[in-house]
């Protein structure tokens, strides 16, 4: 998954959300040991490096977690962790400038995928009681918007302050590449590795 395109297009493929369902009770999150959970099922469509193509659909368990820290900004983590269903097309990472990679995916190749973005909000004001279902859960700015009315999160800015690591894999006997790393953990750059490509 392309988790993050350019400053202003940051992560792209995971903002949109396709269909969701099972929210927790009420749709609030469970504190624990001074972290805000918050889970659901979500379906997104999943961008690779070309920006426009969905390559893939993605059905993953989400969490969001929140802590606040000590100087009144908060922590906020998202992980995922599921599968992936491609659609025909230009691979991951077909627009990748450096390393091996291949071009094109074909339909219908099932894999697994898992990863995680955390980054800062500040300004606003958490609530941790805010209406959030699964719809509001599967997309980065709602989920933001309505736990942090009027704060600011790092991951929808651009690289910095924010960290990202997200990995893909299919057994699939097709694929001349099957492993694919979309990562940014210096909050500066986005590195790729490798492909899930059948050419």
């Amino acid at each position: 998954m392309r988790r993050i395109v350019v400053p202003v297009l940051l992560l792209a493929g995971v903002l949109a959300l396709a269909t969701a369902s099972l929210a927790d009770p009420g749709g609030k999150g469970k504190a624990k040991g001074g972290h805000s959970r918050f889970s659901a099922l979500v379906v997104v469509p999943d961008h690779g490096t070309c920006q426009q193509n969905v390559w893939a659909t993605d059905t993953s368990m989400r969490t969001w977690t929140v802590k606040k820290n000590n100087d009144s900004t908060f922590r906020v983590t998202r992980k995922d962790k599921g599968t992936f269903l491609t659609n025909a097309g230009q691979s991951p990472s077909a627009c990748a400038t450096s390393g091996k990679h291949g071009k094109l995916v074909t339909a219908g190749i099932h894999g697994k995928f898992r990863g995680y973005l955390t980054g800062t909000v500040s300004g606003g004001t958490f609530n941790p009681t805010a209406t959030c279902a699964a719809a509001c859960i599967g997309s980065t700015s709602a989920f933001i918007a309505a736990h942090f009315p009027g704060g600011t999160f790092t991951c929808t800015a651009g690289y910095a302050g924010c960290k990202f690591n997200f990995e893909y894999s299919s057994p699939d006997t097709s694929l001349i590449f099957h492993h694919w790393q979309d990562k940014g953990t210096n909050g500066v750059t986005e590195q790729f590795t490798g492909d899930i490509a059948t050419s």
